[in-house]
C-alpha cells in the first residue's frame, strides 16, 4: 500500500486549523487537514477579534468576504460593587494603524465557511472530514500519521511537520504526553447566547459591559446582528446543569431582560481557565491553539491567540522548506509564543479577579482604590495597550521600543483608489523606507522586498492616504523597518548604514540557520 505523503499535517478543522491550512496551502506547500466532525459548529464560540486577526485574514485572501460578518466592537464599560461607573476600555481612534477597525466582534460560523471555501480552491490542499488521528510516530524524516474513518477504516500517512489545531482535550497532545500547567485560574461561568428582538435590544445595555457585582459577576457583550452574548460567574454550591435549564437562565437574565424580549439561541457551562502546554513542539509536531493554552474570555483573546500561534508558525515552516532558513528558525516559535501568551494571560487574570470578587466588603473597597487611582476621574483604556507585542525570538539583537510590536499597514494610492497596503504591495519580508529614507539604496535580495512609502506624491514610492506610517517612523525616531511575514517589526533603522548592519545581521542568522538545516 502507498502511504501519502505531504509537507505538513494539520490536526483539527476548526478555525485556527482553517487559517493555518489557508496560509500554506495558498504557498504550493502540500497540506493534509484532518478533522473528525463534518460539519462546522452552527453557533459562535468565540466573538471578538482585532486588527492583527483581520490582516491575517487579509493575507488569506478572504477578509472582504469576512468584513460582512463583523461589527466594530463597543465600547466596554465597567461598574462596580455598587451600580457605579468605574472604567472605560475603548479602541484607539481613526485613522486605524492596520486600516481594519482595531476590535471587532465575528460571527465565527460565517468565518469558518469562507475559510473552508478558499482553501476548497487550494490545490495544495487535501481536507479530510470524519477522519480522526488514532496513533501518530515520528523519525527524522517526518511524521507518521494513524487516521481512522467513520466506517471504521484506517490509513495511513506521513508528512515532514504536523501541527495540532485540536482544540484544549487535544489529541495529539495525550498521544505525546504532554503536561499542561495551571497558572491559576479556574472560576465555574454560564455562557448564554441571545437573538435579542427590538424591544430586548432596546433594554439590554447599548456597549459592552462588565458587572463587577459580588452578588453575581456578568460580562455583556454586543456582537453582531441581533446576537448578544451574557457570561455569568457561578456562585459556589450552584449545579452547572442545573444552571443551564431554561427557566433557571431565564430567571437569571430577568436583571436585564426578559424572556419574551431575547431568543435563546445557545447556553452552555464552562470553566475558565488559564492553562498552558508545557512544551509546544516535539520533533516535527508543534501545539497551536486551544490545544497549546486556554485563558479566561475576559478582553476577547482565545481566537486571536490561536491565529497568531498558526500564522507565527506558519511563515517559518514556509521558509525552511523554501531554503532560507534552516529547521532552526522553527525553535523561535514556542520562545515567541509562550511568551506573549503568558504576559497577556497575566493582564487578562488580573481582569477576571477584579470581575470574579465575591466579597462585597473587598470589592467596595476595590472600586475605591481604581476610582482613587485615577484621580476619581472615569478613565478610557485603551483595549490594544493591554496587548503586548514580542519581546523575545527572532528580532534583532541591537534592541529597540519598535521590535517586536506590529508595523502599521497604510491606506497607499494605487490606480488613483485608496487600497490597504498589504493589497497593493504584497505580505511577505519587507524592508519599509518611509520620507526620510527615499533616497536610501539598500541591498535587498529574497525574500526581501524594498517598499517605499511617502506621505506625498513621490516618485517610485507608495503614497499613505492618512498619515499612519509616518507617524509611526517619527514616534519610533527612526527612517526604515524591517518586517517579518507576520507584520512583527525585525528590526528599524535611523539611518542608512544603521539599516545596512541590521540587513547584515538578518543575513548572518539566517545564514547560520542554513548551515543547520535538516533535510
Amino acid at each position: 500500500m502507498t502511504v501519502p505523503h505531504f509537507d505538513i499535517a494539520i490536526i483539527g478543522f476548526g478555525p485556527c486549523g482553517a487559517v493555518a491550512a489557508a496560509l500554506l496551502g495558498q504557498t504550493g506547500l502540500r497540506v493534509l487537514v484532518v478533522e473528525k466532525s463534518r460539519q462546522i459548529y452552527d453557533k459562535p464560540r468565540a466573538v471578538a477579534m482585532d486588527h492583527e486577526i483581520m490582516r491575517v485574514l487579509q493575507g488569506c485572501g478572504v477578509a472582504a468576504a469576512v468584513e460582512p460578518h463583523t461589527a466594530p466592537f463597543t465600547l466596554s464599560e465597567r461598574y462596580g460593587a455598587d451600580g457605579q461607573l468605574l472604567r472605560r476600555v475603548g479602541m484607539l481612534p481613526p485613522p486605524y494603524p492596520m486600516a481594519w477597525a482595531p476590535t471587532m466582534a465575528f460571527h465565527q460560523p460565517m468565518v469558518e465557511k469562507i475559510l473552508r471555501q478558499r482553501i476548497a480552491a487550494l490545490s495544495a490542499v487535501e481536507v479530510r472530514l470524519g477522519v480522526e488521528l488514532t496513533a501518530l510516530s515520528q523519525d527524522a524524516q517526518g511524521v507518521e500519521l494513524m487516521l481512522r474513518d467513520e466506517d471504521g477504516a484506517t490509513a495511513l500517512a506521513r508528512a515532514r511537520y504536523a501541527i495540532a489545531c485540536d482544540g484544549a482535550s487535544s489529541t495529539v497532545r495525550r498521544l505525546l504526553d504532554i503536561a499542561v500547567e495551571d497558572l491559576g485560574f479556574n472560576e465555574p461561568w454560564l455562557v448564554i447566547d441571545l437573538l435579542a428582538g427590538k424591544k430586548g435590544r432596546g433594554r439590554l445595555p447599548a456597549v459592552s459591559t462588565h458587572f463587577c457585582d459580588p452578588a453575581r459577576p456578568a460580562m455583556f457583550v454586543v456582537c453582531t446582528g441581533d446576537h448578544r452574548r451574557f457570561e455569568i460567574m457561578l456562585k459556589p454550591g450552584e449545579d452547572p446543569q442545573q444552571m443551564e435549564s431554561e427557566d433557571v437562565v431565564w430567571d437569571v437574565l430577568s436583571r436585564w431582560v426578559a424572556r419574551d424580549e431575547a431568543q435563546l439561541w445557545r447556553c452552555a457551562s464552562y470553566r475558565f481557565r488559564a492553562l498552558v502546554a508545557k512544551q509546544w513542539r516535539i520533533d516535527r509536531v508543534f501545539l497551536a491553539g486551544d490545544a497549546a493554552h486556554q485563558q479566561p474570555p475576559f478582553l476577547g483573546q482565545g481566537w486571536c491567540q490561536g491565529v497568531r500561534d498558526v500564522c507565527n508558525l506558519s511563515w517559518k515552516l514556509q521558509q525552511v522548506f523554501a531554503g532560507e532558513a534552516g529547521e532552526h528558525l522553527l525553535d523561535s516559535y514556542y520562545a515567541e509564543r509562550n511568551a506573549h501568551f503568558r504576559e497577556l494571560t497575566q493582564t487578562i487574570m488580573g481582569m477576571g479577579r477584579y470581575l470574579c470578587e465575591l466579597d462585597p466588603v473587598v470589592a467596595r473597597a476595590r472600586d475605591a482604590q481604581l476610582l482613587a487611582e485615577a484621580g476619581g476621574e472615569i478613565r478610557t483604556v485603551l483595549r490594544q495597550d493591554l496587548i503586548p507585542g514580542l519581546r523575545l525570538g527572532f528580532l534583532s539583537p541591537h534592541g529597540h521600543a519598535a521590535c517586536g510590536t506590529l508595523f502599521p499597514q497604510p491606506w497607499v494610492v494605487q490606480h488613483g483608489r485608496p487600497v490597504r497596503l498589504d493589497d497593493a504591495a504584497g505580505g511577505g519580508w519587507r524592508v519599509v523606507l518611509g520620507d526620510a529614507a527615499l533616497s536610501w539604496q539598500p541591498q535587498v535580495a529574497a525574500p526581501l522586498r524594498l517598499l517605499r512609502v511617502a506621505a506625498g506624491e513621490r516618485a517610485n514610492a507608495w503614497r499613505e492616504t492618512e498619515g499612519v506610517l509616518a507617524a509611526w517612523f517619527a514616534r519610533h525616531g527612526v527612517a526604515a523597518a524591517i518586517v517579518r511575514p507576520d507584520h512583527y517589526v525585525y528590526a528599524v533603522a535611523e539611518s542608512a548604514a544603521g539599516l545596512d548592519a541590521e540587513l547584515g545581521t538578518l543575513a548572518g542568522a539566517w545564514g547560520g540557520m542554513q548551515a543547520r538545516q535538516v533535510a
